[in-house]
């Protein structure tokens, strides 16, 4: 047996030598190799082996027992229990994920989803803040306004469905004023529409209106006229009579055009126009 080891082992070292220099240039490469990946691998394993000795030695002499009960001196004054359950839950700790979020508005313009804007808070207006006009489309109204350009009434804001949003404002005129409320000029026109049925008919309805006013206006005018020239003639009168003379008034007459009253004097035919409280 010893014999035809030896016989063995003479012929791998005749296999060597008659090797050529490449041969063994390749094979200490490859022993080179070997020896980094393993070098690598015991790294990889106990990265951290010397650090965690270390740290749990101080750990270890910063440790206490009272009573049974693990303390840690913190070494800032202050010994803290070790509650080995509280690490367990803390470690087990699970983040909630966040919601999602489904059926997000889409924008009426860009057609796009978001998931908040100015108008779609303030105003219920589906519209995204990219896509907001301030200036022209989405501008705002003052109730005032809105009352008299669409012909509106109290409760076509508050009463009818759905009640119109608003926003409150300080009176740039005067901040001792009550707040303005400011409404989407958009929304004020959809519901004029809802009121009136049509803009022609809102068109006709605002130009009797004004029709009126200017009469109201031409008789108000007409009256003052008459008033003076009644003054003027009662000036010609005998001074006596118009001293001891005493208007003796009719039945009022009521004017809806102006909301005042008016009555005549039974002797001298003057008139007075007036409003009641």
């Amino acid at each position: 047996m010893a014999s035809k080891n030896t016989a063995e082992d003479s012929q791998e070292n005749v296999d060597e030598k008659t090797q050529s220099p490449a041969w063994y240039h390749e094979r200490a490469e490859k022993n080179r190799q070997k020896a980094l990946l393993l070098k690598k691998s015991k790294l990889v394993a106990h990265p951290y082996t010397k650090e965690n000795e270390e740290k749990d030695t101080a750990f270890q002499g910063r440790l206490l027992k009272v009573q049974g009960n693990k303390i840690i001196d913190s070494g800032g004054g202050f010994l803290i229990e070790d509650d080995d359950e509280l690490e367990r839950e803390m470690l087990n700790f699970k983040e909630t994920p966040a919601p999602i979020i489904e059926n997000l508005p889409s924008c009426e313009i860009c057609q796009k989803e978001f998931k908040d804007s100015i108008l779609l808070t303030k105003f219920d207006h589906p519209v995204c803040d990219l896509c907001r006009d301030p200036d022209d489309k989405h501008s705002l109204i003052t109730k005032s306004e809105a009352k008299e350009e669409y012909l509106l009434k109290d409760c076509d804001f508050d009463k009818r469905e759905p009640p119109l949003k608003y926003i409150l404002k300080k009176n740039p005129h005067n901040n001792r004023w009550g707040e303005m409320k400011l409404y989407l000029h958009l929304q004020i026109e959809k519901r004029a529409l809802e009121v009136w049925g049509s803009e022609e008919v809102l068109l006709e309805e605002r130009e009797k209106r004004d029709m009126k006013r200017q009469e109201s206006k031409v008789k108000r005018y007409n009256k003052k006229v008459k008033q003076l020239r009644m003054e003027v003639r009662s000036s010609i009168y005998d001074k006596t009579k118009k001293a001891s003379h005493t208007h003796k008034f009719g039945a009022d007459t009521y004017n809806e055009d102006d909301d005042t009253y008016t009555h005549h004097c039974i002797e001298c035919n003057y008139e007075e126009t007036y409003e009641k409280m």
